[in-house]
């Protein structure tokens, strides 16, 4: 079967249903985008590793990561490779050195150790086919209109997400100016908030676009 390689091109926090999140994949070299609905956890470890945030402790993928290291497991790549009722399958394919190892994963957390491995995504052309979304520009319109995705990770439903205007409008941030910003975003990484920090840190971005 042929594989497609992909990337991350958004994650987008869910207004409507508490601690849901619309991870986007995106082909690269083409113009289908494949969204998953994920948790809040693996979202936070996700945008943690993107951000480049240093928690004051070792998140739990981090810990994985930092095993792995020690022992001299590398994370060749992550294969999406199954979608049944709604519901996403991921493997892990490991080696030591010697032989190949194949590990049953979350697809949430396996975008979350692909980030910290700089490992490459996969999926086969047929999950494309039945759950991608085609777009026709590299802009995130696409996302105000996200409730027909019909798959799912694990136990979660399906979700509309808000648009990024929208959600700049909705910053508690907006009136905070930047050497405040920045002093927020310090003390929210060190009390361990990676979802404040992560909101914190797209209104800065906001600002410099």
């Amino acid at each position: 079967m042929k594989k497609i390689k992909l990337d991350i091109v958004g994650l987008s926090y869910s207004q409507t249903q508490s601690g849901a999140y619309a991870l986007v994949l995106g082909e690269i070299g083409g113009n289908r985008r494949l969204p998953i609905i994920i948790g809040g956890f693996e979202a936070q470890a996700i945008a943690v590793e993107i951000e480049k945030m240093q928690p004051s402790r070792p998140l739990t993928h981090d810990l994985f990561k930092s095993f792995a290291d020690n022992f001299d497991i590398k994370i060749q790549e992550i294969l999406i490779y199954n979608l049944i009722d709604g519901i996403f399958f991921a493997k892990l394919i490991c080696s030591n050195g010697g032989k190949a190892v194949e590990l049953d994963s979350r697809t949430s957390d396996a975008v979350a150790l692909a980030v910290r491995f700089g490992s490459p995504i996969y999926t086969y052309d047929f999950i494309m086919d039945a759950a991608g979304i085609i777009i026709e520009s590299n802009d995130f319109a696409f996302l105000e209109n996200i409730e027909n995705i019909p798959p799912k990770e694990n136990t979660l439903q399906k979700e509309e997400t808000t648009s990024e205007k929208s959600n700049q409008a909705a910053s508690p941030y907006a009136n905070l100016n930047d050497e405040q910003l920045e002093a927020t975003l310090s003390k929210a990484i060190e009390a361990e908030q990676y979802e404040t920090a992560a909101k914190i840190r797209d209104e800065i971005e906001r600002r410099k676009s």
